[in-house]
């Protein structure tokens, strides 16, 4: 139904416009008596097999809903009904900022992928606490960065500022270093100012009673001496683990007019290159940290093929888009009859 009749009719208009139509959708559905439990038995497998534990947590199940689709925690409960096992906030920075002028969110309908150049648009790190304090079970990763203004030399103020504030009430963190859409941000991938990042971060870390886990998001784009650096790197610092991958700046096989646009590229294009990086990652570390693997996840195939590739976790943005909430339910039950049987 979702493919065939509502997807047609939103994908006429605006993007980001649609983005904002649906969240005040489900927000308003929600609200009707009986409507979430709906949500759940249509989209929620409940099996203890698929349950996942990883740093010290236990995840319902291995699918998550990647960073910058509930950016500001405003939707995370009713999200958690289209059966995800955990949802990712963010990507938040100190101050609000307005992000990059609009448009900046561009469908590539024939190749199954998304352009964007959104510039970590967000209310402020401040801003999801007292949402996030009304949270009674969803399992919540916070994804920080730094502030566009933010000069690189300054950068781990910003991260170190996020990191505190959400300490008490996410369940993991994700350094983001690799959205194409900040000026520079990139630059701070390389080996010595990832290093002392990471470890002033994780040095905060110890420093509490109970750790929370820090797992570093990474690009698509990185070569393989790049790879080789992140894995000393994460061992080094001894985070928790990687996210691999944030989009890509490649425009390699694009059919789609929009394939000229400047920003980061989601969606099927992405697959491949995810699954080399989560493979190479995995093989070349000798599986010494956990994976979770995100890029163009659009059936449940795709997403067997990441946990085949390293990954323990996986993470879904422009499949959720393209292929509809069921396709969760039915990541879920691939995994359960192909792991499980």
């Amino acid at each position: 139904m979702y493919k065939l009749l509502i997807r047609p009719i939103l994908f006429w208009f605006d993007p980001e416009k649609v983005h904002y139509f649906i969240f005040s959708l489900i927000r308003f559905l929600s609200k009707i008596p009986g409507i979430s439990f709906l949500f759940k038995i249509i989209y929620v497998v409940d099996d203890k097999r698929l349950e996942t534990e990883l740093f010290g947590l236990k995840f319902k199940n291995p699918v998550g809903l990647a960073a910058g689709f509930d950016k500001d925690a405003l939707l995370y409960k009713e999200l958690s009904n289209f059966g995800f096992g955990f949802i990712e906030i963010g990507t938040l920075t100190p101050k609000p900022q307005d992000g990059n002028p609009k448009k900046r969110l561009f469908r590539l309908k024939q190749d199954g992928a998304i352009i964007n150049r959104m510039g970590f648009n967000n209310k402020g790190v401040q801003s999801v606490i007292e949402r996030l304090k009304l949270n009674d079970g969803v399992l919540i990763g916070g994804n920080i960065g730094k502030n566009k203004l933010t000069p690189n030399e300054n950068a781990v103020d910003d991260y170190v500022i996020c990191f505190e504030a959400l300490y008490e009430y996410v369940d993991y963190f994700v350094v983001n270093v690799s959205s194409p859409n900040t000026p520079n941000l990139r630059e701070l991938q390389e080996k010595e100012p990832l290093t002392k990042l990471l470890q002033t971060l994780q040095d905060l870390n110890l420093a509490r009673p109970k750790q929370k886990p820090i797992l570093l998001k990474i690009a698509p784009d990185l070569t393989d001496e790049q790879l080789l650096d992140i894995i000393d790197i994460v061992n080094t610092t001894k985070i928790a683990g990687v996210i691999a991958t944030n989009t890509t700046i490649s425009r390699e096989g694009l059919q789609s007019e929009n394939k000229v646009e400047v920003g980061g590229l989601s969606g099927k294009p992405l697959t491949n290159r995810s699954n080399e990086v989560i493979r190479f990652l995995s093989e070349k570390s000798n599986k010494s940290f956990p994976i979770i693997g995100v890029g163009g996840i659009h059936s449940a195939q795709d997403a067997i093929d990441k946990l085949v590739a390293g990954a323990s976790l996986i993470q879904l943005y422009t499949g959720f888009i393209y292929e509809g909430p069921s396709l969760v339910k039915e990541i879920n039950k691939k995994i359960l009859k192909t792991f499980n049987s």
